[in-house]
């Protein structure tokens, strides 16, 4: 057993030596110290959100699950939040802290899902994500989607941050001031995608159906509806080499050699050491969608109209 002394607060890492990642030999005890190593980036971007925890009690190598449901092994001391879902609630945890970030690692949770939305307004997301999905192994399309989405989001006076995944692809994400519910942004998440994937036709898509997008990267948005998650920064990865989900610059997407898996918990907290977070002074950029909502609509009007 391994212990970590947070604040006033002891918690205890059962079975340390469990591997996790049986291809790199990496263990429970490896991710507590990563999770507790990059705790001051990685918490700020968890707390007070519902989470989705995606857990391996066994290892990736074996089948994991999600838990939204605070309880099954969550420690009461845990702060939680309650989020309406058809027929009742559920109760997420949420992370507040170190001390809390290191209790769900205990329970082999890799990866950490958090809603775009905080617990005092959670229908009120503060962050519009598109989702860059891509149908082939070609990073370089992924790239210039990116671009794409950045150009349009330029268009209508947003700000646009990056966060390759740890996967395959690429999240842009927009801060908003909470002024438009979770529908609303919803919609306007949607338009965007339809509108670059009219301008870009040959290269982007909005198809769900996995057969009909051919080599086309699906450009997703389903991820700004009600109680949807989206990995969290800073977040492991259930693949081998234990990848990060890492925020990078704009300059960075050009760096030659990037990777969307590039990051790893073996090189994470050096490259925080030395860059900070991206995403830090985010919220400072926050803007207003209904304002913007009519701009789109006529873009995408006239986009359409022209086909």
């Amino acid at each position: 057993m391994t212990s970590y002394q947070v604040g006033r607060r002891t918690v205890r890492i059962t079975h340390p030596e469990r591997v996790l990642f049986p291809d790199d030999g990496l263990t429970k005890a490896d991710l507590a110290d990563y999770h507790q190593a990059v705790a001051d980036v990685l918490v700020p971007h968890l707390a007070d959100r519902p989470l989705m925890l995606q857990r391996f009690p066994e290892g990736i190598g074996a089948s994991g699950f999600y838990q939204k449901e605070a309880g099954r092994g969550v420690p009461g001391w845990v702060r939680t939040v309650e989020a309406r879902k058809e027929g009742g609630v559920v109760r997420h945890p949420v992370v507040d802290d170190a001390a809390a970030l290191l209790a769900l690692t205990n329970l082999s949770t890799v990866s950490f899902h958090r809603w775009p939305s905080r617990s005092d307004q959670l229908d009120r997301p503060d962050v519009l994500i598109v989702d860059l999905d891509p149908s082939t192994d070609d990073f370089e399309e992924v790239k210039q989607a990116a671009r794409w989405a950045r150009e349009l989001l330029d268009e209508l006076d947003l700000a646009s941050y990056l966060q390759v995944t740890g996967s395959r692809g690429i999240h842009v994400v927009t801060p908003l001031d909470r002024s438009a519910d979770t529908d609303a942004v919803a919609r306007f998440a949607e338009g965007l995608a339809r509108l670059l994937a009219a301008r870009h036709s040959a290269e982007l898509t909005v198809e769900t159906r996995k057969a009909s997008r051919g080599r086309r990267l699906y450009v997703d948005v389903a991820r700004n509806g009600w109680a949807q998650t989206a990995v969290a920064p800073y977040s492991v990865r259930p693949r081998p080499g234990a990848p990060v989900a890492t925020p990078i610059t704009w300059d960075e997407l050009e760096a030659p050699g990037l990777r969307p898996d590039g990051w790893t918990i073996a090189t994470l907290a050096e490259r925080v050491a030395s860059h900070g977070d991206p995403w830090r002074d985010m919220a400072r950029h926050a803007r207003s969608l209904p304002a913007r909502g009519e701009r789109l609509d006529a873009l995408l009007a006239g986009e359409v109209g022209e086909q």
